[in-house]
């Protein structure tokens, strides 16, 4: 079992197991199974609000429990606390498959996290590396910036 903490600063326990795996599929329309060899992990990585609505899924019966509703669970998430909640769903999908499979996962998910930490680093390379002058210079002598055209 894994936690995060929300933006409201409540913990909330994220545990996968068949009842969860159930819940997100019937609530969130979410297949966890689809982590291993399917696109479960792309799609709720590409879209925050599928995301939230699974992992509220898991967290349904914590969030019952409290009264809290989907929308009001849903406003604690942002930010960090989504990249929390994500590594907590992540990772206890995870220890929630057999050995073999687990295993491989685990792998795929370092790598996962590897790659995003790379790209971010690059893209930030990237974005240091412009030039604002060289590039409004470039504009202007192509002449697709017109600067005081009224047109």
């Amino acid at each position: 079992m894994k936690t995060f903490r929300d933006n409201e600063n409540r913990e909330w326990l994220v545990s996968v197991n068949v009842a969860t795996v159930k819940r997100c599929r019937d609530l969130a329309g979410v297949d966890l199974m689809g982590a291993v060899g399917g696109d479960t992990i792309q799609r709720l990585i590409g879209d925050p609000v599928l995301l939230c609505d699974a992992i509220y899924a898991v967290c349904k019966p914590e969030a019952d429990a409290r009264g809290i509703t989907d929308e009001e669970f849903g406003r604690g998430l942002g930010g960090d606390s989504i990249e929390a909640a994500t590594t907590a769903l992540l990772e206890d999908l995870v220890d929630f498959f057999p050995m073999a499979k687990r295993n491989l996962l685990r792998k795929a998910l370092t790598k996962m996290y590897e790659m995003t930490t790379l790209s971010i680093r690059m893209a930030g390379q990237k974005i240091d590396a412009l030039n604002p002058e060289e590039i409004a210079e470039r504009y202007a002598a192509s002449g697709e910036l017109s600067i005081g055209s009224s047109e």
